[in-house]
C-alpha cells in the first residue's frame, strides 16, 4: 500500500531530493503527495540533474528550492532522507510529527569534477539509483497515474 505523502530530504534541495520528487511524480502523479526539501537554501536545481532528469522525461525547470524551516505541510507519512544532515534534521521533526523516516545513503555528484560527460555519468548514476529504490519502495501500480 503506498502512502499518502512523501517527503525528500537532501543538504540543498538542488540535486537529489529534486530527482526523487521528480520522479515520484512522474511515477504516480497525484496518487502521493510529493514534495523535497533541503537544510541549506538559496540554491537553484542543478542544470546537471535538470539535464539528467530530461533525458528520461522528468521536467526540473518550475522546481523551486524549500527548506525545511520554510515547509507548508508538515504531514508527511514517510521522510526519505538522502544525506546524513538531512537524516539528523528529519529524526529532530520525529518529535512533533508521526512519520516514518528513512535513509537512502546518496551520493552527492556535485563533487566530481572533470570534463562535461564525467561529471553528467555521476549525475546519471545517482538518476539511476534514486530510480531504483523509489520504483521497489513505491511500485507503480497497474492503474495509469492521473497527471
Amino acid at each position: 500500500m503506498l502512502p499518502s505523502a512523501v517527503l525528500f530530504a537532501c543538504t540543498q534541495n538542488a540535486v537529489r531530493s529534486p530527482m526523487a520528487e521528480g520522479y515520484l511524480k512522474h511515477l504516480h502523479g497525484t496518487r502521493i503527495y510529493v514534495d523535497s526539501v533541503g537544510l541549506r537554501g538559496g540554491r537553484e536545481v542543478d542544470p546537471f540533474a535538470i539535464e539528467v532528469m530530461r533525458e528520461i522525461g522528468v521536467d526540473l525547470t518550475r522546481h523551486r528550492h524549500k527548506a525545511f524551516d520554510t515547509l507548508a505541510d508538515t504531514s508527511f507519512d514517510v521522510v526519505v532522507t538522502l544525506s546524513p544532515e538531512a537524516h539528523h534534521r528529519a529524526l529532530e521533526m520525529t518529535r512533533v510529527m508521526a512519520c516514518e523516516v528513512e535513509y537512502w545513503p546518496t551520493f552527492d555528484p556535485t563533487i566530481v569534477e572533470g570534463a562535461r560527460e564525467v561529471r553528467l555519468t555521476a549525475y546519471r548514476d545517482v538518476r539511476d539509483g534514486l530510480i531504483r529504490r523509489i520504483q521497489e519502495r513505491f511500485p507503480p501500480s497497474r492503474s495509469p497515474a492521473i497527471a
